[in-house]
Order: C-alpha cells, then structure tokens, then sequence
C-alpha cells in the first residue's frame, strides 16, 4: 500500500469521524449556535476540530453534586431553612421567584451587607475576618498568586490554623496552575486543609478543562461571608504596572445568606475530595436589626438549567425602570442581546459598564461585534478608563442589587461555577448605586459605530465573535 493511499485512508477515517462527532455536538450543545460553530469547526478542519473537541466540546458537566436538586435530606433541610427565614412580606417590586427556583435556594431575612469597593478594603476586611475566626475558615479563589498579598493571604490562614482553627482552601487548578506547591505545602504542614493540585486535576477530568471553578468566598465560623470579583493576587490592589489601578468589588454580608453560601461551598468541597462537611459547620444563623433580604444564587454546568443566562434574563425582565450592569467582558448570547434590547426599547435605563483596558483580547473584540445593535435598541455601552475593571454588579431599578463573581459572557452563564449575592433591598440597591456613579463618572459613553473603529477592531470584531459559546 502506498503513503498517498494511507493518507488518503486516514482522512476518511478523520471525516468520519468528525461527522459523527458533529452529530453528538447537534443533539448536546446547549445553544444552536454552539451546535453551528462545533459542525462547521469539525467539518472544516477535522484533524484539528476532534482534538479541540475531546476537551473543549463537553456540554455538561456530570461529575459535580448539586446537593441542593439532587440530595432528599439536602433538600428537605434546606427548604425547611428557607421556610424558617422566610421574609415577613415578599419583597416590593420584583417578584423573587425565579431567583429562588434557579438556586434552589430561598430568599431569607435578616441579613445585612457592606461593599468593599477595592482591593484595599477587600483584603482588610478579609484578613481581619480571618484574624478573629474561633472555630473554622472555609476560603476559595480561583487564582491564588504567591506574591506578595498572596503570602500575606496564607500567612493570616497558617496563623489561623496554628491556633486551633479549622481552616480549608480551594483553588482552581486551571486558574492557579502557577501557584508553587511549595505554598501549598507550607500551608498544609500549619495544619489547614488544601487539596493536591493532581487530585483536583483528576477529579475535574483531563478532558474537561473548560469547565473552570470561577467562585472566591470566605467564610468564618458560619457568621460572616464574602464574594466578589477579587482573586488573591497583586494586580487586584494596583499592582500591575499593565493595568494600573484595578477596579473591582466585593462584598461581606451576615445573616441566613452566609449558611447558603456555605451550602454552596460545601458542594465544592465534596467535588474536590468526595468528603461531606455538613456536619463540621454552624449552621445556626446570626440574624441582624438591618432585615435585609437576600439569595446566594449559585451557578453552574451541572445545572440542568442554563442557570447563569436565566438569571441575567431575569434581572433583565425584572427591571421597570433601569438596569445597570458592570462587567470586565460583555459576549452574552443572543438570547440575553434580545433581552436587553427589548428591556432598553420599552423605555428600561439599560447602561453596560465595561473596561476600555484589554486583558483578554478575544472577547475584548468579540464585544464590539454586539455593540451596534445594542445601541440602536437604545442599550448604552460605557468604556471604563481608569485602569481595568473587573467587578460583576448588576442593578435592577432601586429594588435589587447583586455581587458576585458571574461576567455577562458565555463562560460564566454556561461554563464556569459562579456565585453571585442578590439582595432585593432598597438600601443594597442604593448603595450600589452610590457606588457605581463615581464607575459611570470614569467611563466615556461609546459613540463609534463598529465602521468607525480602528482597522483591527473592525476586521477582529466579527471572527472573534465566532468564539462566543467559549469565551
């Protein structure tokens, strides 16, 4: 037999199979528009479109435990949690259904919340959280830097763990693969509790490392939690001389909300090491006088529902009379572009904050391909220009705010595991707002039509635009 006619053999044999891959990519890609890209990608250029797929082309993820849908004692107690802290009177002007059934969780009162609008005031409030824990920390980043915030974040949990507290850390091993194990290590020999780097890699399987942990939460003896935008590193206090200052958010909070967060944590932490913690926590929450009521909204692949697009589209139908989103990377799907569309031609205050900086060129372009007609609905687009910003807020009227680590894009709405902290308060909402105005005061509204761009962000625009469903 001759090369030219095994060659030839081999790619009949890719072609094949590259058809039937593409059947598989028809029947499970959650959007059609993913379908499209997978069947063109793998028709195209078969040699290479069946390797991407194998760890790319996964559409959902089955090795997680949603206790929360799937677990009857889960359920049941934690339904019987959100009967017991049910708010006295559903909250005024938006109806928090949707948000409860998308969590499997429930709205609860008496909680209370603080922004922590920077880096600065994000980590002190962090370490001094951390420095008062009695009983346990339960702590995940998805980037952890060994620099110098990053020892300093380690050096306030070995203290922790060496006087007798419980401390556990998760990490993402796509997002902190730099991350020496000597950091581990030394963390681990002061007694906290931190998976292996090749355990984390096995349990979230070779083939899928697009599914990423995306959540940063901490947790301290069941009474206080945080979430936001910050990973732990040295970029999120400035420190990055590409970037400048950094603009992002956090935000602490008390009361039932803290115990559903840690539900979520839980789940993550059985995924990590097929361990169970629900018997290891506080799970007695400590009400306030402020009565604030609120939701941890968790998301992710393993939902059986497009959890982080519904939610967005919720928020979205929720507003009457503004909508404000602030978000590093803006490449949601048609579905969510139609919803703010119709959301802005009915007379919605519809503002999209994103960063003017570039640190991800891909959907950086691909941005530009959703501006033009957003904007003809009367969707505003405002470029942030003092530093980068990299906070996840969304405003809904003066009746809902919410933070968390969840961006406007496909990878947080359908790849990655997402938390976001919604409170259906007028005082959230205003602070909030308070907050983003002096955002809004820093950004230049954008004007230019895509013709008008520059030749690289007209030609990048739309082929950039293709890798929407990863991006």
């Amino acid at each position: 037999m001759n090369f030219a006619l095994i060659l030839s053999s081999v790619f009949t044999l890719l072609f094949i199979a590259s058809i039937f891959v593409a059947w598989r990519a028809v029947q499970r890609s959650r959007t059609p528009q993913g379908a499209v890209g997978w069947v063109v990608f793998l028709l195209a250029a078969p040699h290479i479109g069946l390797i991407t797929y194998l760890f790319l082309g996964h559409h959902r993820y089955r090795h997680y435990l949603v206790s929360r849908r799937e677990t009857q004692r889960v359920i049941e107690a934690a339904g019987a949690f959100a009967h017991l802290y049910a708010p006295a009177e559903p909250p005024e002007g938006i109806d928090t259904k949707p948000f409860e059934t998308l969590a499997a969780l429930g709205v609860t009162r008496g909680n209370d919340m603080r922004l922590l609008v920077d880096g600065h005031a994000t980590f002190d409030a962090l370490f001094a959280a951390i420095d008062a824990a009695e009983h346990y920390i339960l702590a995940q980043f998805f980037i952890i830097h060994d620099d110098e915030i990053g020892k300093e974040f380690a050096e306030h949990l070995m203290a922790a763990a060496k006087r007798g507290v419980m401390v556990r850390l998760l990490y993402d091993p796509v997002g902190s693969h730099s991350l020496p194990d000597a950091y581990l290590d030394a963390l681990r020999d002061a007694g906290a509790i931190v998976p292996q780097k090749k355990h984390l890699r096995k349990r979230a399987g070779r083939l899928q490392i697009n599914y990423r942990n995306h959540r940063k939460t901490l947790i301290v003896d069941g009474r206080d939690g945080f979430t936001g935008g910050l990973n732990v590193g040295d970029e999120y206090l400035g420190r990055d001389p590409k970037f400048g200052p950094w603009r992002d958010t956090f935000v602490g909070f008390t009361g039932p909300m803290v115990q559903e967060l840690q539900l979520v944590y839980a789940e993550d932490w059985h995924w990590a090491t097929n361990d169970t913690l629900i018997q290891d926590l506080h799970w007695e929450p400590v009400l306030t006088d402020t009565d604030m009521t609120g939701l941890i909204l968790p998301a992710g692949p393993a939902d059986e529902m497009e959890t982080g697009t519904l939610f967005c589209i919720s928020a979205i139908v929720a507003a009457k009379k503004r909508l404000w989103i602030a978000s590093p990377y803006f490449v949601p799907d048609t579905d969510v572009l139609s919803a703010l569309k119709q959301a802005a031609l009915r007379g919605v205050d519809v503002r999209v904050l994103i960063p003017d900086a570039i640190d991800h060129i891909l959907p950086w372009l691909a941005a530009f391909a959703t501006f033009d007609e957003c904007r003809e609905a009367g969707v505003q687009f405002w470029r942030y220009k003092e530093g980068f910003l990299h906070e996840k807020v969304v405003l809904v009227d003066d009746t809902m705010a919410a933070v968390g680590t969840m961006n406007a894009d496909n990878r947080s709405y359908r790849l990655n595991f997402e938390t976001m902290a919604v409170f259906f308060d007028p005082r959230a909402a205003n602070a909030v707002e308070e907050m983003l105005i002096p955002d809004f005061a820093r950004a230049e509204k954008l004007e230019k039509t895509l013709r008008q761009q520059n030749l690289k962000i007209r030609l990048g625009a739309p082929f950039a635009r293709l890798f929407g469903p990863l991006l």
